[in-house]
């Protein structure tokens, strides 16, 4: 680590997309606090080249790397980096994760997939390199900032909240005929289209779930999913004497995603502030499983463990990028990645490479469930 006043060395991977602008917003607004040494982004290569411009990132790394895994594993394990922040859309952020965790950096993880589909192997990367997780979800940000009042064998429940997303409320028969435009049009937050969906369809907190169990070392029935529209609650734990202890704020990125950065210190700049005296009622429901069946997928993988969670997430995202191609109705998401699933052979992931295969072939198999579904 640098000396005590010299900034902190920050590698921001996915730096185009709606995480990483708000990091490099975040950067700015914490003048002297962290040096941005390494950018990665998909394919926005004119805002990639502004953004290295801007931070003096030279050209070697600052690059679009989607595909390149070996680049982002690069960047993450970087001398000059002391905090990672992982902001890779799907699968394809693991490399960055697993080489972050190995070489003992900070990982502030905004990329819940790599969690999710190699839970054993994340595992023993931050073992055996001492690197620590801080996430970046808002929802994952509000446990781990709770857990700091008490001990972590005195954890009764952990609640994650859902906004609902913008179908919140409607029956299954009456989600037949989702747009994409109506899927993408978030309540609350404004996010990235892959996790927008994901959002619409419950999935997002399905993959949360598994997240949180992974992060947390809790046992999955201990983790319970609460929908709260107004999402003011972002995650709350309750203890073995009944207390619960929340995390409350407005619905503001810029505010887990400077957690991440100075934890266990907090920044200056106020983000997501409330005004209590026009915050209006705040509601609960239990979310409804019939409607949006993709939660359910999502503790099935849990509880079957193995490679099931990585079969979850690579299915979800093939599905999905079907749906925002209009290959595939909303409703078809959960039951591509229901079937997926039940023809899954029962297999464990104790490798990166394992994690590859078992990803490779629910893909293969995704894909060949839209197409049947295209050519009926």
């Amino acid at each position: 680590m640098p000396a005590p006043d010299a900034p902190l060395g920050l590698a921001v991977l996915g730096s185009t997309g709606s995480i990483g602008t708000q990091a490099l917003d975040v950067v700015r607004a914490n003048a002297g606090a962290y040096r941005v040494v390494a950018l990665a982004a998909g394919r926005n290569a004119s805002m990639l080249a502004a953004q290295a411009a801007e931070f003096g990132v030279p050209e070697k790394w600052a690059r679009c790397a989607a595909g390149d895994s070996g680049f982002l594993a690069d960047c993450a394990a970087m001398p000059e980096v002391d905090i990672v922040l992982n902001a890779v859309v799907g699968f394809a952020g693991l490399p960055a994760t697993v080489a972050a965790l190995e070489a003992g950096k900070r990982l502030a993880l905004a990329n819940k997939e790599s969690l999710i589909a190699a839970g054993p192997v994340v595992a023993r990367a931050r073992a055996t390199g001492g690197g620590e997780i801080v996430p970046v979800d808002s929802e994952h940000s509000a446990v781990y900032q709770a857990l700091q009042t008490g001990p972590r064998e005195a954890v009764r429940r952990i609640l994650l909240t859902a906004s609902g997303g913008p179908f919140r409320g409607r029956s299954r028969a009456e989600l037949d005929q989702v747009t994409v435009a109506e899927a993408l049009a978030h309540p609350t937050w404004s996010m990235g289209p892959k996790i927008t969906v994901d959002s619409s369809t419950l999935m997002n907190k399905g993959l949360e779930v598994i997240e949180a169990k992974e992060l947390f070392g809790v046992a999955l029935e201990q983790i319970e999913v609460v929908v709260h529209p107004q999402s003011i609650i972002h995650g709350m734990v309750e203890w073995t004497d009944g207390s619960t202890i929340a995390q409350l704020s407005m619905p503001d990125m810029r505010l887990p995603i400077g957690y991440a950065l100075a934890a266990p210190g907090r920044l200056a700049q106020p983000m997501g502030v409330i005004d209590w005296t026009k915050l209006g009622p705040l509601t609960f429901e239990t979310p409804d499983l019939d409607a949006f069946p993709c939660l359910g997928l999502a503790y099935r993988a849990a509880r079957a463990g193995g490679d099931a969670p990585a079969v979850l997430n690579a299915a979800n995202e093939v599905a999905v990028a079907a749906f925002l191609d209009g290959r595939l109705s909303w409703r078809g998401i959960a039951d591509v990645v229901e079937e997926v699933l039940a023809e899954r052979a029962p297999g464990n992931v104790e490798s990166p490479e394992d994690v590859v295969e078992a990803d490779g072939r629910a893909r293969r198999r995704a894909g060949m469930a839209v197409e049947r579904r295209n050519a009926a």
